[in-house]
Protein backbone atom coordinates (compact mmCIF):
# COMPACT_ATOMS: atom_id res chain seq x y z
CA UNK A 1 0.00 0.00 0.00
CA UNK A 2 1.77 2.47 2.42
CA UNK A 3 5.00 4.06 0.20
CA UNK A 4 2.82 0.95 -0.18
CA UNK A 5 2.74 1.22 -3.76
CA UNK A 6 6.61 0.92 -4.19
CA UNK A 7 6.70 -2.54 -2.76
CA UNK A 8 7.33 -5.05 -4.55
CA UNK A 9 5.78 -8.48 -2.80
CA UNK A 10 4.63 -11.71 -3.80
CA UNK A 11 1.66 -11.37 -4.12
CA UNK A 12 -0.28 -12.78 -7.14
CA UNK A 13 -2.66 -10.30 -7.54
CA UNK A 14 -1.83 -7.69 -9.85
CA UNK A 15 -4.22 -5.35 -8.45
CA UNK A 16 -2.62 -4.45 -5.02
CA UNK A 17 0.73 -5.70 -5.69
CA UNK A 18 2.24 -2.40 -6.24
CA UNK A 19 0.55 -0.55 -2.58
CA UNK A 20 1.75 -1.19 0.75
CA UNK A 21 -0.75 -3.33 -0.16
CA UNK A 22 -3.41 -5.69 6.31
CA UNK A 23 -6.03 -10.28 15.08
CA UNK A 24 -3.75 -8.35 17.24
CA UNK A 25 -4.34 -9.85 20.69
CA UNK A 26 -3.06 -13.32 19.23
CA UNK A 27 -0.07 -11.71 17.42
CA UNK A 28 0.99 -10.08 21.26
CA UNK A 29 0.73 -13.62 22.91
CA UNK A 30 2.99 -14.76 20.03
CA UNK A 31 4.99 -11.82 20.38
CA UNK A 32 5.97 -12.24 24.26
CA UNK A 33 9.32 -13.92 24.16
CA UNK A 34 10.63 -10.80 21.62
CA UNK A 35 9.08 -8.00 23.25
CA UNK A 36 10.81 -9.49 26.91
CA UNK A 37 14.37 -9.53 24.69
CA UNK A 38 13.42 -5.87 24.04
CA UNK A 39 13.10 -5.14 27.81
CA UNK A 40 15.47 -6.54 29.39
CA UNK A 41 18.09 -5.45 27.05
CA UNK A 42 16.31 -2.01 28.29
CA UNK A 43 16.41 -2.86 31.55
CA UNK A 44 19.80 -3.75 31.49
CA UNK A 45 20.46 -0.38 29.84
CA UNK A 46 23.29 -1.28 27.79
CA UNK A 47 21.87 0.27 24.25
CA UNK A 48 18.19 1.72 25.59
CA UNK A 49 19.76 5.57 24.31
CA UNK A 50 20.92 3.67 20.21
CA UNK A 51 17.17 4.14 18.79
CA UNK A 52 17.46 7.17 16.17
CA UNK A 53 15.21 10.28 16.36
CA UNK A 54 13.00 11.38 13.55
CA UNK A 55 11.48 14.72 13.01
CA UNK A 56 8.25 13.94 12.48
CA UNK A 57 6.01 16.79 11.22
CA UNK A 58 4.12 14.57 8.60
CA UNK A 59 1.45 12.68 10.37
CA UNK A 60 -0.27 12.25 13.78
CA UNK A 61 -3.23 9.82 15.59
CA UNK A 62 -6.14 10.17 13.83
CA UNK A 63 -5.33 10.87 10.17
CA UNK A 64 -7.44 8.73 7.32
CA UNK A 65 -6.68 8.60 3.80
CA UNK A 66 -8.56 6.99 1.57
CA UNK A 67 -8.13 6.06 -2.57
CA UNK A 68 -9.88 4.77 -5.14
CA UNK A 69 -8.20 1.89 -7.38
CA UNK A 70 -8.76 1.58 -10.88
CA UNK A 71 -8.20 -1.58 -12.75
CA UNK A 72 -8.08 0.06 -16.32
CA UNK A 73 -11.12 2.10 -17.03
CA UNK A 74 -13.12 -0.19 -14.15
CA UNK A 75 -13.31 1.35 -10.69
CA UNK A 76 -12.23 -1.55 -9.11
CA UNK A 77 -12.01 -1.08 -5.21
CA UNK A 78 -10.62 1.67 -2.30
CA UNK A 79 -7.79 1.30 -0.38
CA UNK A 80 -7.79 3.33 3.38
CA UNK A 81 -4.88 3.91 5.16
CA UNK A 82 -5.10 5.48 9.00
CA UNK A 83 -3.40 5.73 11.92
CA UNK A 84 -5.38 5.33 14.57
CA UNK A 85 -6.36 7.24 17.98
CA UNK A 86 -4.27 5.11 20.33
CA UNK A 87 -0.72 4.43 21.95
CA UNK A 88 0.29 1.21 23.00
CA UNK A 89 3.71 0.87 24.42
CA UNK A 90 6.29 -1.88 23.43
CA UNK A 91 9.31 -2.72 25.29
CA UNK A 92 8.65 1.21 26.94
CA UNK A 93 8.14 2.95 23.93
CA UNK A 94 4.95 4.51 22.80
CA UNK A 95 4.06 3.22 19.22
CA UNK A 96 1.67 4.64 16.62
CA UNK A 97 -0.71 1.98 15.20
CA UNK A 98 -1.45 2.25 11.59
CA UNK A 99 -3.33 0.04 9.53
CA UNK A 100 -3.82 0.42 5.88
CA UNK A 101 -6.99 -1.77 3.95
CA UNK A 102 -7.61 -2.96 0.55
CA UNK A 103 -10.85 -4.32 -0.79
CA UNK A 104 -12.37 -4.69 -4.14
CA UNK A 105 -16.37 -2.83 -4.64
CA UNK A 106 -19.05 -5.92 -4.64
CA UNK A 107 -19.21 -5.38 -8.49
CA UNK A 108 -15.85 -6.45 -9.20
CA UNK A 109 -15.70 -8.98 -6.37
CA UNK A 110 -17.49 -11.45 -8.86
CA UNK A 111 -14.21 -11.16 -10.82
CA UNK A 112 -11.23 -10.71 -8.62
CA UNK A 113 -12.44 -10.66 -4.41
CA UNK A 114 -10.02 -8.91 -2.59
CA UNK A 115 -9.80 -8.50 1.34
CA UNK A 116 -6.33 -7.16 2.47
CA UNK A 117 -5.74 -5.46 5.80
CA UNK A 118 -1.75 -4.58 7.09
CA UNK A 119 -0.84 -3.46 10.63
CA UNK A 120 2.23 -1.61 12.03
CA UNK A 121 3.32 -0.34 15.55
CA UNK A 122 5.47 2.22 14.83
CA UNK A 123 8.32 3.34 17.41
CA UNK A 124 6.93 7.13 17.60
CA UNK A 125 10.45 8.72 18.05
CA UNK A 126 12.22 6.72 15.58
CA UNK A 127 10.02 5.72 13.09
CA UNK A 128 10.70 2.22 12.67
CA UNK A 129 8.66 -0.82 13.47
CA UNK A 130 7.98 -3.75 16.25
CA UNK A 131 5.12 -4.75 14.61
CA UNK A 132 4.06 -6.27 11.72
CA UNK A 133 0.53 -8.03 11.12
CA UNK A 134 -0.05 -8.95 7.37
CA UNK A 135 -3.72 -10.66 6.44
CA UNK A 136 -4.28 -11.20 2.79
CA UNK A 137 -7.12 -12.61 0.99
CA UNK A 138 -7.27 -12.09 -2.73
CA UNK A 139 -8.88 -14.46 -5.13
CA UNK A 140 -8.81 -17.31 -2.43
CA UNK A 141 -4.92 -17.06 -2.28
CA UNK A 142 -4.26 -16.13 1.69
CA UNK A 143 -1.45 -15.21 3.35
CA UNK A 144 -0.92 -14.50 7.21
CA UNK A 145 2.20 -13.25 8.72
CA UNK A 146 3.55 -12.15 11.79
CA UNK A 147 6.72 -10.19 12.23
CA UNK A 148 8.39 -8.96 15.59
CA UNK A 149 11.39 -6.93 14.90
CA UNK A 150 14.09 -5.98 17.41
CA UNK A 151 16.00 -2.62 16.54
CA UNK A 152 18.12 -3.06 19.38
CA UNK A 153 19.65 -6.63 18.08
CA UNK A 154 18.88 -5.79 14.57
CA UNK A 155 17.09 -8.88 13.85
CA UNK A 156 13.50 -10.09 12.68
CA UNK A 157 11.22 -12.56 13.98
CA UNK A 158 9.33 -13.81 10.79
CA UNK A 159 6.51 -16.67 11.86
CA UNK A 160 8.92 -18.37 13.63
CA UNK A 161 12.28 -17.80 11.88
CA UNK A 162 14.47 -15.40 12.72
CA UNK A 163 16.71 -13.20 10.21
CA UNK A 164 19.44 -10.21 10.81
CA UNK A 165 18.56 -6.76 9.68
CA UNK A 166 20.40 -3.52 8.96
CA UNK A 167 19.45 -0.41 11.29
CA UNK A 168 16.35 1.07 10.96
CA UNK A 169 15.10 -1.31 8.24
CA UNK A 170 10.91 -0.70 7.56
CA UNK A 171 8.40 -3.26 6.77
CA UNK A 172 5.74 -2.99 4.06
CA UNK A 173 3.98 -0.20 5.41
CA UNK A 174 5.42 1.17 7.85
CA UNK A 175 7.81 2.34 4.80
CA UNK A 176 4.85 4.20 3.56
CA UNK A 177 4.77 6.75 6.75
CA UNK A 178 9.27 6.62 7.11
CA UNK A 179 8.90 8.28 3.65
CA UNK A 180 6.67 10.81 4.49
CA UNK A 181 9.58 12.60 6.77
CA UNK A 182 11.95 13.07 4.70
CA UNK A 183 12.73 16.15 3.64
CA UNK A 184 12.86 16.57 0.44
CA UNK A 185 13.33 20.57 0.03
CA UNK A 186 16.47 20.69 -1.10
CA UNK A 187 16.04 17.65 -3.74
CA UNK A 188 16.93 18.21 -7.80
CA UNK A 189 15.46 16.23 -10.05
CA UNK A 190 17.31 12.46 -11.01
CA UNK A 191 17.59 12.67 -7.43
CA UNK A 192 17.51 8.88 -5.51
CA UNK A 193 16.50 8.77 -1.33
CA UNK A 194 16.98 4.93 -0.83
CA UNK A 195 16.19 3.11 2.50
CA UNK A 196 15.98 -0.93 3.37
CA UNK A 197 12.67 -2.60 3.92
CA UNK A 198 12.18 -6.74 4.70
CA UNK A 199 9.62 -8.18 2.85
CA UNK A 200 9.33 -11.11 2.51
CA UNK A 201 12.12 -12.80 4.67
CA UNK A 202 14.93 -10.77 2.92
CA UNK A 203 15.92 -7.45 2.63
CA UNK A 204 15.94 -5.05 -0.24
CA UNK A 205 16.62 -1.29 -0.81
CA UNK A 206 13.48 0.55 -1.25
CA UNK A 207 14.75 3.05 -4.01
CA UNK A 208 12.54 6.49 -5.14
CA UNK A 209 13.90 8.80 -7.62
CA UNK A 210 12.11 12.74 -7.43
CA UNK A 211 11.14 13.86 -10.64
CA UNK A 212 10.25 17.60 -9.73
CA UNK A 213 6.92 19.17 -9.36
CA UNK A 214 3.26 18.70 -10.58
CA UNK A 215 -0.15 20.10 -9.90
CA UNK A 216 -3.05 17.12 -9.61
CA UNK A 217 -6.39 17.49 -10.42
CA UNK A 218 -8.29 15.36 -8.17
CA UNK A 219 -11.77 15.04 -6.23
CA UNK A 220 -10.66 16.91 -3.68
CA UNK A 221 -9.45 20.01 -5.75
CA UNK A 222 -5.96 20.66 -7.41
CA UNK A 223 -3.75 19.71 -5.05
CA UNK A 224 0.10 20.64 -5.59
CA UNK A 225 2.21 17.86 -5.56
CA UNK A 226 5.91 16.28 -5.75
CA UNK A 227 6.62 13.50 -7.78
CA UNK A 228 8.07 10.29 -7.69
CA UNK A 229 9.66 7.63 -9.74
CA UNK A 230 9.76 4.06 -7.58
CA UNK A 231 12.81 2.35 -8.41
CA UNK A 232 10.72 -0.90 -8.55
CA UNK A 233 11.88 -4.69 -9.50
CA UNK A 234 10.76 -5.69 -12.88
CA UNK A 235 10.12 -9.15 -14.29
CA UNK A 236 7.37 -10.09 -11.67
CA UNK A 237 4.49 -8.06 -12.89
CA UNK A 238 6.75 -5.00 -13.79
CA UNK A 239 7.84 -4.35 -17.55
CA UNK A 240 10.50 -1.66 -17.01
CA UNK A 241 12.40 -0.11 -13.67
CA UNK A 242 10.33 3.26 -14.21
CA UNK A 243 6.96 1.47 -15.29
CA UNK A 244 5.34 3.81 -11.98
CA UNK A 245 4.44 7.31 -10.47
CA UNK A 246 3.27 9.00 -7.40
CA UNK A 247 2.57 12.22 -6.71
CA UNK A 248 2.95 13.55 -2.56
CA UNK A 249 1.53 16.33 -1.79
CA UNK A 250 4.04 19.31 -1.46
CA UNK A 251 3.52 20.05 1.78
CA UNK A 252 4.63 19.05 5.64
CA UNK A 253 1.89 16.18 4.82
CA UNK A 254 3.68 14.59 1.58
CA UNK A 255 0.37 12.24 1.23
CA UNK A 256 0.18 10.16 -1.74
CA UNK A 257 -2.08 11.97 -4.44
CA UNK A 258 -1.90 9.57 -7.01
CA UNK A 259 0.12 6.49 -8.53
CA UNK A 260 -0.40 4.71 -11.83
CA UNK A 261 1.07 1.86 -12.92
CA UNK A 262 1.71 -0.41 -16.00
CA UNK A 263 1.69 -3.78 -15.53
CA UNK A 264 1.95 -6.82 -17.49
CA UNK A 265 -2.12 -7.67 -17.84
CA UNK A 266 -2.49 -3.99 -17.78
CA UNK A 267 -2.50 -0.88 -15.79
CA UNK A 268 -3.38 0.06 -12.10
CA UNK A 269 -4.08 4.07 -10.77
CA UNK A 270 -4.68 5.13 -7.54
CA UNK A 271 -6.61 8.45 -6.12
CA UNK A 272 -7.39 10.53 -3.43
CA UNK A 273 -10.96 10.75 -2.56
CA UNK A 274 -11.46 11.69 0.92
CA UNK A 275 -9.21 13.06 4.17
CA UNK A 276 -8.81 13.70 7.54
CA UNK A 277 -7.08 14.20 10.64
CA UNK A 278 -4.35 16.01 8.97
CA UNK A 279 -1.36 17.13 10.72
CA UNK A 280 -1.29 20.55 8.13
CA UNK A 281 -2.98 22.60 5.94
CA UNK A 282 -2.76 20.37 2.49
CA UNK A 283 -1.20 22.13 -0.83
CA UNK A 284 -4.52 23.01 -2.23
CA UNK A 285 -4.64 25.22 -5.52
CA UNK A 286 -6.68 28.22 -4.62
CA UNK A 287 -9.41 28.49 -6.78
CA UNK A 288 -9.09 32.10 -9.01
Amino acid sequence: MAYNFVIQSEMKTPIFKFLFAILIPLLLVRATNGISDIRSLQQEKKIIDSLRTIKNEAFKRGEILKYRMHYGFINAGEIIMQVLDENKKIGERNTLHVVGLGYTNSSFDWFFKVRDKYESYLDEEAIIPWLFIRRVNEGGYKINQNQIYNHYKNTVDSDGKSFDTPDNVQDMISAFYYARTIDFSTAKEGDVFEFPCFVDNEVWPLKIKYMGKETIKSDIGKIRCIKFRPIIQKGRVFKKEEDMNAWISDDKNRIPVRAEAKIAVGSVKMDITEYSGLANPLALEKKK
